[in-house]
């Protein structure tokens, strides 16, 4: 058999070689998406991946699909979502949410509502794009928009521009909105706020954010059907912006709504973040504490650079943990990062221990601390929440670590409990110098001394994954809810403070 020619080619079929190529090419796309358009019909993280060509995938996107998935379906009724910035949060939840709920439920009012008006029309058209490519057309065939664009409402015609779209043949509307702005005429059964603040200057200003929640509650939230769910994402610029607001109103009063928070940072702050419901359902492994969450795109040099560079800022962006830039008794501002700490330094490990596995309860915390020419230096900080078996054995591994040059100390709690516990430290920590002390006074009180080293600027940090989690609790000291490691610290600094050089084996 002789194999034709380009030109006999050309002449039998009426394509060039490249046209072929390409109709070829289609044909397998569209029998590819074909096979799989039941499943993303029914599933949302499918549908990001057939639709969304060239995706990278993390296993934070299965986390956030499963969750918005529920939201679509009405399962979580108040979701929040605080992500980093480029982590795919608005174009999982404000591009593609809302063409895989319409098609689903092509009868669903939708309204988004962004910072200003022109970010949210360029959300709206992106949900028209998708809605009009040929892979959405095969997994949803019933589910179109106007060909044209229409920007009034006229006879037989469906509605469709930057402001709002209508599926056609169906009750389903979509509208846009920016903050601040009236939505008349139309109620939502989704309702979806991305990024309602635009930045840092607008976030410091108590008028805007007094101003987004006269919003919130007077205009967008009475547009709300009585089974309506709400999803709200945002950068954390500000303890007092409108999700700090809205979750301090759920956490006060028992019968206002209560919200499902989904914070994954950066940095991981906590083990077990999600939960283990959610990770066996995912069947993905929980990370473990001061892991980045996009390892692929956004690796750890990345983001400690990204960091020094930020400095406190990179806590309201990354963290998701607004902070004031200065603390009622601690200037964070005024402590410097170092890379390393001078070898000949005084040191001590100081413990504050609690009892408590797991839950958001008190943590144990042991502070590294260094002394060298009048400079204080938090040198390491280990913190969790350990059973009591568990605890012992990571205060004997960082004692083996720190070495016999550096002096224990651990304060002993009220009680025959406190007593026993200090005890068996003692027991557990047999060749090193280990010292028991009952404290007095407030955890403020003694944290005073340590709290005047660093506003004079006698105080330095040494780098690591923890210095965003043990910054945090020092900036919210003494109203923040933890203060394990402020009392550590306070701890250390107050016995290396009094401390005798010729104590310390050098």
């Amino acid at each position: 058999m002789h194999s034709l020619s380009l030109s006999q080619i050309e002449n039998r079929t009426g394509y060039s070689l490249a046209e072929l190529y390409l109709l070829h090419r289609k044909e397998v796309k569209r029998a590819f998406i074909e096979a799989r358009a039941e499943e993303a019909r029914k599933d949302f993280y499918s549908f990001v991946r057939l639709t969304y060509h060239g995706f990278q995938v993390n296993w934070h996107h299965k986390v956030l699909c499963y969750y918005l998935e529920r939201f679509a379906r009405g399962q979580e009724k108040r979701l929040m979502i605080f992500l980093p910035p480029r982590y795919s949060k608005s174009e999982l939840l404000s591009r593609r949410l809302p063409a895989w709920i319409f098609g689903n439920n092509p009868n669903l009012n939708i309204i988004a509502a962004s910072y200003s008006a022109d970010l949210a029309s360029r959300m709206n058209r992106d949900v028209q794009r998708i809605m009009d490519e040929d892979s959405y057309g095969i997994i949803f065939p019933d589910v179109k928009l106007n060909s044209k664009n229409v920007r009034q409402d006229a006879q037989g015609s469906w509605l469709r521009n930057n402001d709002i779209f209508e599926v056609v043949g169906h009750r389903g509307v979509y509208r846009s909105a920016g903050i601040g702005v009236g939505i008349t005429g139309m109620g939502f059964d989704r309702g979806i706020i991305d990024d309602p603040i635009k930045d840092d200057k607008e976030a410091s200003s108590k008028v805007v954010r007094e101003g987004l929640e006269e919003w919130y509650n007077t205009t967008f939230y009475t547009r709300k059907s009585p089974d309506a769910g709400i999803c709200v994402t945002m950068t954390r610029w500000h303890e007092d912006d409108l999700a700090g607001r809205i979750l301090s109103k759920a956490e006060q009063d028992a019968f206002a709504e209560q919200w499902k928070v989904i914070k994954l940072p950066a940095f991981c702050e906590q083990e077990n973040e999600l939960g283990k419901e959610v990770y066996d359902t995912l069947g993905i492994k929980p990370r473990k504490i001061g892991e980045p969450l996009w390892v692929e795109r956004f690796p750890e040099q990345h983001l400690l650079s990204t960091r020094a560079t930020l400095g406190r800022k990179f806590n309201a962006l990354y963290q998701q943990s607004p902070t004031a830039l200065d603390g009622d008794l601690f200037k964070v501002s005024f402590i410097d990062a170092v890379d390393a700490v001078p070898a000949e330094a005084q040191r001590i490990r100081y413990w504050d221990k609690a009892g408590t596995e797991g839950g958001d309860g008190a943590e144990t915390a042991g502070v590294l601390m260094a002394k060298h020419n009048g400079i204080f230096y938090v040198e390491d900080v280990v913190h969790g929440r350990y059973s009591s078996y568990e605890r012992e054995r990571i205060i004997k591994q960082t004692a083996e670590r720190d070495g016999v040059r550096v002096h224990i100390w651990q304060e002993q709690e009220p009680g025959s409990g406190g007593k026993e516990s200090a005890e068996l430290t003692v027991k557990n920590l047999v060749g090193y110098s280990v010292h028991t002390e009952r404290v007095s006074g407030s955890k403020e009180l003694r944290a005073e001394p340590f709290a005047a080293q660093v506003e004079a600027h006698n105080v330095r940090i040494k780098k690591a994954d923890w210095n965003v989690v043990y910054l945090e609790q020092l900036s919210k000291f003494p109203n923040g809810k933890l203060k394990d490691m402020v009392d550590a610290s306070s701890g250390a600094f107050n016995k290396l403070a009094i401390e005798k050089k010729a104590r310390l084996i050098i």
